[in-house]
């Protein structure tokens, strides 16, 4: 079965042959990044039947996370030609009516627009064969536990729930005793997680900014041999033809590329004939390439041990590699998350600036020369260069070569500027808590509780937000249970 390729994964031998079985409801608890979306993916994948309806749903925190989900579904379930759609706020509702009355096996959606296509009657989810709640406790969170309650009164009963989530609050076992009594708890020991000694740092950027922002990394490393990550395969084509387009050696892989043009595009990768590799996380799975000098999150990746496996291709074999993330200012606080459950100090650095790069071509140039006349490796050009010189004055002869050979390449006017950004890496996080009003709590009394059973201090705690059922508050994150 294609679900024994990932029972190497804890979660993933833990939550397959449970789902498979098909006899209990199931909560599992795993750190984040720890392959739960094959985990839920496969079971789906090998029970999955021609029919007329949705067969499962898939609700996650955030649009970035629907898109990563759906793509690594579509990408492991080619052979069953299961059509899996994403559907999140930002995107026009008539695409996704579309996309639903072409037919569709299952949704990956986030909360909000799930219940928006709901009452406008375009998503009936009365005979789902599966639900799923992806990063269960981070929806909490944001406030989306109303919402995942309306949607379940809109599910069948006889359905298979599998919810996900790194910590278990009171809140999630509260749905629980509701929606799945008969269920199993499924827990994956924490790891810690580490990194290697490649060198990290981080770029702050805007999002219409960040392809500049390669080009100029790709000019200053001179030997730059290295993998681009970003999120979609839409981005992945986007950035290769831009790449392609301004004459760099880059080819890509992702979910639809097919077997034949993935295994030339990594060929060629292997070789160093092409030195830029654009890829999507799941199409980057097995590349077994031990030397690459630079990794680039082009888009900062959602999950921690992505970055993780990401950064992990460099500095092997002793040498030297460098992990460079592109952050924008939305994207703050996704990297003070990954910095916090990696351990590690991602430093900020200035993005290379043209005069930079310019000297640093200059220097890679002389050093070629260099070399070659060490070599005496020129004796086929030693007659053309007596004829080009012959009557002519050689710094102007030698000026002229270069333009003709680099044309633009050494003109400042060949860069665009990028604008200066800020992104606030925030320290804190908001929480979710499972006690309200109703409880007879107050601000008062929650934070006197919060002082006694976490040691924490009322000055640490803001924007406390007391609900009838529930309450949030925002904290520092070594504050935070986790």
């Amino acid at each position: 079965a294609a679900s024994d390729v990932y029972k190497r994964q804890p979660i993933q031998r833990l939550t397959i042959p449970a789902l498979l079985k098909n006899d209990k409801d199931i909560i599992g608890q795993a750190q984040t990044g720890t392959g739960k979306t094959a985990a839920f993916s496969l079971p789906i994948i090998e029970n999955f039947e021609n029919l007329e309806h949705i067969q499962a749903i898939v609700l996650t925190p955030t649009r970035e996370l629907a898109l990563q989900v759906a793509e690594e579904m579509n990408s492991l379930s080619t052979s069953k030609k299961m059509k899996v759609i994403p559907v999140y706020g930002g995107q026009s509702i008539d695409i996704q009516r579309k996309l639903i009355k072409t037919g569709v096996d299952v949704v990956v959606g986030t909360p909000g627009r799930v219940i928006d296509l709901i009452e406008r009657k375009l998503l009936k989810l009365n005979s789902l064969k599966y639900f799923i709640l992806d990063e269960a406790d981070e929806m909490l969170n944001m406030g989306f536990l109303e919402d995942i309650e309306a949607i379940l009164e809109k599910t069948n009963d006889e359905k298979k729930m599998l919810f996900f989530s790194a910590t278990i609050p009171k809140a999630i076992m509260a749905i629980a005793k509701r929606f799945m009594p008969e269920h199993k708890l499924l827990k994956v020991e924490k790891k810690e997680l580490t990194t290697n000694l490649t060198e990290q740092i981080y770029y702050e950027v805007k999002q219409e900014d960040k392809f500049e922002a390669l080009c100029r990394v790709l000019d200053y490393e001179q030997d730059f041999y290295g993998i681009v990550f970003c999120r979609t395969k839409s981005e992945v084509d986007d950035v290769t033809n831009k790449l392609k387009a301004r004459n760099y050696d880059a080819e890509c892989i992702h979910g639809d590329i097919t077997q034949a043009l993935r295994q030339k595009a990594l060929d060629l990768f292997k070789k160093k004939i092409l030195t830029i590799l654009v890829a999507t996380d799941v199409a980057a799975r097995g590349i077994d390439v031990s030397n690459l000098t630079h990794v680039i999150n082009y888009s900062i990746p959602q999950e921690a041990e992505s970055y993780v496996h990401r950064i992990g291709r460099t500095g092997r074999a002793g040498q030297k590699g460098i992990a460079i993330t592109f952050v924008t200012p939305r994207e703050a606080s996704k990297l003070a998350q990954i910095k916090r459950i990696t351990k590690t100090d991602i430093k900020r650095e200035n993005i290379p600036n043209v005069e930079e790069i310019l000297e640093a071509k200059k220097e890679a140039l002389i050093a070629y020369v260099d070399e070659i006349i060490k070599e005496n490796d020129f004796d086929a050009y030693s007659e053309l260069a007596e004829k080009l010189i012959d009557g002519r004055d050689a710094k102007q002869v030698l000026a002229s070569v270069l333009r003709h050979v680099y044309e633009d390449e050494f003109l400042p006017d060949n860069y665009s500027e990028i604008q200066d950004v800020k992104v606030k890496i925030d320290d804190k996080t908001r929480l979710f808590i499972a006690l309200g009003s109703k409880d007879g709590y107050n601000v008062g009394r929650l934070l006197d509780l919060l002082n006694k059973k976490a040691k924490t201090p009322g000055r640490k705690v803001k924007d406390v937000k007391i609900m009838d059922k529930y309450s949030f508050i925002t904290v520092p994150l070594q504050e935070a249970q986790y």
